[in-house]
C-alpha cells in the first residue's frame, strides 16, 4: 500500500515562507506525476502545482504563480513545494497526490479525480 507522509507547513506571518515535503513509502514514484491541492472548510479541493516523472515540466494554478514552486527529488521519493510571499488566502489544509498511471507524454493533472494517493494533508496559515 502506497502511502504519502506529508511534512512542513505551519503558522507564518504573510510575506513569509514555508516549504512542504512529501515522501512516497513505496512503489515506483520516479514514475508517478505528482501534485499539490489545497482545501478550505466548506470549499472543494483546489489545485495548486503539479510536476512531471521527471521534474521537468511544471504546472500551476494562476493564484500561486510566481511565489510557490514544486519540484522533486526521485532518489529521495520526496516532493516539495517551496512556497514564498505567502498570503492569508493561502490559508488551507494542503494535500500531496499521486496519479501512478502511466503516460507517454506529461498532462498536466488539475483535478482531485486525476490522482490515486493522497496525503493525509498539513495546514498551512497564513497571519495577516
Amino acid at each position: 500500500q502506497v502511502q504519502l507522509v506529508q511534512s512542513g507547513g505551519g503558522l507564518v506571518q504573510a510575506g513569509g515562507s514555508l516549504r512542504l515535503s512529501c515522501v512516497a513509502s513505496r512503489g515506483t514514484f520516479s514514475a508517478w506525476t505528482m501534485g499539490w491541492f489545497r482545501q478550505v472548510a466548506g470549499k472543494e479541493r483546489e489545485f495548486v502545482a503539479a510536476v512531471s516523472r521527471n521534474g521537468g515540466i511544471t504546472s500551476y494554478a494562476d493564484s500561486v504563480k510566481g511565489r510557490f514552486t514544486i519540484s522533486r527529488d526521485n532518489a529521495k521519493n520526496t516532493m516539495y513545494m517551496q512556497m514564498n510571499s505567502l498570503k492569508p488566502e493561502d490559508t488551507a489544509v494542503y494535500y500531496c497526490a499521486a496519479d501512478s498511471k502511466i503516460y507517454r507524454d506529461y498532462v498536466p493533472r488539475t483535478t482531485p479525480e486525476q490522482y490515486d494517493y493522497w496525503g493525509p494533508g498539513t495546514q498551512v496559515s497564513v497571519s495577516s
